[in-house]
C-alpha cells in the first residue's frame, strides 16, 4: 500500500478507511475497483457545498448569477489546478500505457481524481469533514471574483460569435458504463479550430469540460 500520510496532512483530514482514499486514486485503466464511481458522487457533493458557500457569500445575487459562480469553481481547470497543488497526479496508480501517455497530468484525470477524492472523503467522515476541505481550497477562489463570470460554453459561443464563426457544435463521441455510473465524451467543434474534448457521469457536464478544454487552447 503507498505511503499517503503526505497527501492526508496536504488535505487535513485523515482517512479512517484508508481503502476509500486508495479507490480515490486508483484510474479506471488500472483496476475493477477504479475512482468513477467516487468522483460520480464527489461532483455531487462539492456543487452542494459550493451553491452552499456562494448562498452565504454573495446574499444579494440572483440565482442565475449564484449558478455562474457555482460553475466556475466547479469546472475542469480549477479541479485540475486544485489537484496540482495537493500533487494528486504523483498518487494516481493507473496503467502502464495510460502513464507513458501522460496520463499523471492529463488534465481530465486530474478532475475526476479530485472529485473522487471528495467522495472518498463524504464516506469516510460525512459532510462535515468534506465541508471543511472545500471550505480551505474553494472559499479563497470563490472570494475572488467580484463579478459573476459566465460559464465555458456561453464563452465559447460568443467567442464564436464575435469572429464570423459558425456556433460551437458538440457531438457526443461515446456514451458507455452501467446505468449507476454512465461515462460520456463528448467533442465541441468550431470551424477552423482544434476540437475540444470532455468526459464526465452526464452530457451536460462533458460539453461543459469539452468546452473548457477548447478555451483553455484559444485563450
Amino acid at each position: 500500500m503507498r505511503d499517503l500520510s503526505t497527501l492526508q496532512e496536504a488535505l487535513g483530514y485523515r482517512f479512517a478507511n484508508i481503502i476509500l482514499l486508495e479507490q480515490a486514486l486508483t484510474h479506471r485503466s488500472c483496476a475493477d475497483q477504479h475512482n468513477q464511481r467516487l468522483e460520480f458522487l464527489g461532483d455531487s457533493v462539492l456543487g452542494l457545498l459550493i451553491a452552499e458557500m456562494l448562498y452565504g457569500l454573495y446574499p444579494e445575487e440572483a440565482e442565475g448569477d449564484l449558478s455562474k459562480r457555482l460553475v466556475s469553481l466547479v469546472n475542469g481547470e480549477q479541479l485540475a489546478d486544485i489537484a496540482r497543488t495537493l500533487g494528486l497526479g504523483t498518487y494516481l496508480a493507473m496503467s502502464a500505457s495510460e502513464a507513458e501517455q501522460g496520463g499523471a497530468d492529463n488534465r481530465s484525470n486530474l478532475e475526476d481524481a479530485c472529485e473522487a477524492l471528495l467522495g472518498a472523503i463524504y464516506l469516510d467522515g460525512g459532510l462535515e469533514a468534506v465541508r471543511s476541505v472545500v471550505v480551505r481550497f474553494w472559499q479563497p477562489l470563490a472570494e475572488q471574483t467580484v463579478a459573476p463570470p459566465k460559464d465555458a460554453k456561453t464563452t465559447l459561443q460568443e467567442w464564436a460569435q464575435g469572429r464570423g464563426l459558425p456556433l460551437p457544435e458538440y457531438v457526443v463521441l461515446s456514451a458507455d458504463g452501467p446505468s449507476h455510473a454512465p461515462h460520456f465524451v463528448v467533442e465541441v467543434r468550431v470551424n477552423g479550430r482544434a476540437p475540444g474534448r470532455g468526459e464526465a457521469g452526464t452530457k451536460k457536464l462533458a460539453e461543459r469540460k469539452a468546452a473548457e478544454a477548447m478555451l483553455a487552447t484559444i485563450q
